[in-house]
């Protein structure tokens, strides 16, 4: 075999080196008439923030109205609790008022025996009693606590005024010495005096300052006047009345003197004093009020007097008011004062009149009544 043989390649007995084919390109179509999808980017420019801005705010508004709401509910909360403490106070307040009402009755009526003022006085000491149990009953709201007892002093203050000016008519019953027996009641009708000094200055006006440290509006804290007339604190007013109810209980009639009078009849806000011969021109308006001036010309004491005070109509509806003179002593004026006269007879001459009640025993009748000629005016 030559050289040249072995030169030669036998390529035809060698696999030519696998290539692989070129790949495809992948073709992507898009939707016609949009452009090239664009790569995302996070959001730039002044409208997101904004956007952002605003959601804050009103994520802010959101829980500032979540706050309001929830104060307002607890101010709410608040307001009805003092609101309803305060509505129970006051129905026991009014109680006591009556109460007070009802023991000035039993003082000032004439003709009561002691029998009648013990059973009356154990029957008022045991409604007094009742208010104090209602008021230790009560659940003051936290603040008012030392007033609430302060209001409770006030009650127990009456119940032993009232006890105690029972127990003295009681244990005087024999006795022959009036004065001494009108100390002794005078010293327990102190007690009902004090308590509408502790009921006003320990409870009313604290509790108005507690509600308004509180922020509570629109609550009133009651008042409880228990006594009718400051004149049966006196030992100079529960003699005559000691003595009154000694009399009846012997079955006495009154002695001495009695009597009362009319001193004088004024005009407010005016001012002007009526006279039963010269004609007096008032001026009408809402402020009209007549004062009355009533003496005991006697020389005992006088209870449940009636004043009537008479405006005559001559088109007919005639204005008769009355008021009473609880409780008046020898030589003393008292005043009663007539109020709202929304209407009066205009354009002509009228008598108004006033009448004072005869009390027992009285025999002068002179100064008892009186006619005044007046002219209203516009």
């Amino acid at each position: 075999m030559s050289t040249h043989d072995d030169d030669i390649d036998f390529d035809f007995f060698e696999e030519p080196a696998t290539q692989e084919a070129p790949g495809r390109e992948r073709t992507v179509r898009r939707p016609s008439g949009r452009g090239p999808r664009r790569p995302l980017r996070p959001p730039t420019g002044f409208t997101p923030l904004l956007r952002l801005v605003a959601l804050v705010l009103f994520a802010i508004v959101i829980v500032v109205l979540v706050v309001f709401w929830a104060q307002g509910c607890q101010d709410s909360k608040k307001h009805d609790e003092y609101s309803s403490y305060m509505d129970n106070v006051r129905s026991i307040a009014v109680d006591s008022e009556k109460v007070g009402r009802q023991l000035s009755d039993v003082l000032t009526t004439p003709g009561l025996k002691q029998a009648d003022i013990d059973t009356r006085l154990a029957g008022l000491a045991q409604q007094a009693e009742q208010d104090v149990s209602r008021a230790q009953e009560l659940d003051p709201p936290g603040p008012l606590v030392p007033e609430n007892d302060h209001m409770i002093d006030s009650l127990q203050l009456r119940v032993s005024g009232i006890r105690g000016l029972g127990l003295v008519f009681d244990q005087t019953k024999s006795s022959k010495d009036a004065n001494a027996a009108g100390r002794l009641l005078a010293n327990q009708a102190d007690r009902l005096v004090a308590s509408d000094v502790v009921w006003n200055d320990f409870f009313r006006l604290p509790s108005q300052r507690v509600l308004k440290e509180e922020g509570v509006t629109g609550v009133v804290v009651p008042a409880s006047n228990f006594v009718q007339t400051t004149d049966l604190a006196s030992s100079r007013s529960m003699t005559p009345i000691w003595q009154r109810i000694h009399g009846a209980s012997t079955g006495g009639t009154p002695t001495g003197s009695h009597g009362t009078g009319l001193e004088s009849v004024t005009v407010k806000p005016s001012g002007q004093v009526l006279s039963t011969s010269t004609e007096t021109t008032i001026k009408a308006s809402t402020d009209l009020a007549f004062d009355v001036a009533v003496k005991d010309t006697g020389e005992g004491q006088e209870v449940k007097i009636n004043v009537t005070l008479t405006i005559p109509n001559p088109n007919g509806n005639s204005i008769v008011k009355t008021q009473t003179i609880d409780i008046i002593d020898p030589g003393e004026v008292k005043t009663v004062t007539f109020t709202d006269f929304p209407q009066v007879p205009f354009g002509e001459k009228i008598n108004l009149r006033v009448d004072v009640k005869k009390v027992p025993g009285e025999t002068n009748l002179t100064n008892n009544s009186a006619e005044y000629p007046v002219f209203f005016s516009i």
